[in-house]
């Protein structure tokens, strides 16, 4: 009865199990991370096991990485002369040096940082930029699947959702970093900062004309050298540029370029006021009377007029009190 029901089970899986048998594999994702590790540790010398040999590390990491990309050339139905390899290993060097200002970024821009070493092990951002320079290298020079294997991997390593293909600058900090997105074709500045949940995206898709997806062109945004973007922020459109060392506060959507120098607060992006989204009540209208201390609610924009015991009682109101007190502040 047993071999009679898994028979029928296989017969449905049949046609899927004899599809795509003659179709070159992808590169390996356990061999990926494991190279991308042993690289880490060549790039930072303390993360090497104890009486690991640099040279023989340095060996183990050209050779599985010329297998990787080889693999990954076939997948695809690409050439692999090795030239790909050879070329980014000479840019390694290179990339070991940026990663040091990111350590060095990190440790200066983290109070809570007690040394470059806690930097390396434990902080997300550092990790995240480390696969991303490697990952971006790559994708520079052509070498398929590779580079978003690694950038996925990061991803769900570290909550750094950064797509190989941004362009990010020296020095950079991803502080904490759960929920950071960054988009294709973003571009990072020097001595940038950014904290969780910050996206950069895009704020709309253009079509071809035979409806199908447009691709390459620039739909995310431009953060100039020395801005800060702090948690929440939301910032879409290829031709919105942040100039050069504004600072954008937690939580802000913003759609439009910031000259330099600005601090883009929510209050600028003149937002609607929490308090026109409630559906007003039939009964009797009052205004809301201001905490003491405060300026009137209606100063700062926000218009609360609901009944006064329901309103007293609503959570929209305990925001809208917190939102007209960061205004007045």
């Amino acid at each position: 009865m047993h071999e009679r029901s898994t028979d029928a089970c296989l017969a449905h899986l049949s046609a899927l199990a004899a599809r795509g048998a003659s179709t070159p594999p992808p590169p390996c994702e356990r061999q990926l991370i494991d190279a991308t590790e042993a690289l880490r540790a060549l790039v930072f010398p303390p993360l090497r096991a104890a009486g690991a040999q640099g040279d023989a590390l340095a060996r183990q990491v050209v050779h599985a990485f010329e297998d990787l990309v080889r693999a990954a050339c076939v997948a695809v139905g690409a050439s692999d002369d090795g030239a790909r390899t050879a070329a980014f290993f000479a840019q390694v060097p290179a990339i070991a040096a940026r990663l040091e200002l990111d350590v060095r970024a990190a440790f200066e821009g983290d109070p809570a940082a007690q040394s470059e070493l806690e930097v390396v092990v434990c902080y997300p951002g550092v990790r995240a930029l480390f696969v991303h320079r490697v990952a971006h290298a790559l994708d520079l020079l052509g070498v398929p699947l590779l580079p978003r294997m690694m950038a996925e991997h990061a991803h769900r390593e570290t909550g750094i959702d950064i797509h190989p293909r941004a362009t990010i600058g020296d020095a950079v900090f991803i502080d904490h970093g759960t929920g950071v997105v960054i988009g294709e074709t973003a571009s990072i500045g020097h001595r940038c900062r950014i904290y969780q949940g910050v996206t950069l995206g895009a704020k709309s898709f253009e079509r071809e004309p035979d409806g199908s997806m447009r691709r390459g062109y620039k739909r995310h945004p431009t953060l100039e050298d020395d801005v800060v973007v702090y948690a929440g922020a939301t910032i879409l459109g290829g031709d919105t540029v942040i100039g050069r060392g504004s600072v954008v506060a937690g939580g802000v959507f913003l759609t439009k370029s910031v000259p330099a120098g600005l601090r883009q607060s929510p209050v600028s992006q003149h937002a609607p006021p929490i308090s026109r989204r409630i559906r007003p009540s039939r009964t009797t209208h009052t205004q809301l009377s201001p905490r003491p201390g405060l300026k009137h609610p209606s100063a700062s924009g926000y218009r609360c007029t609901r009944n006064a015991q329901s309103l007293a009682r609503s959570p929209l109101a305990r925001v809208n009190s917190c939102a007209s007190a960061a205004v007045t502040a």
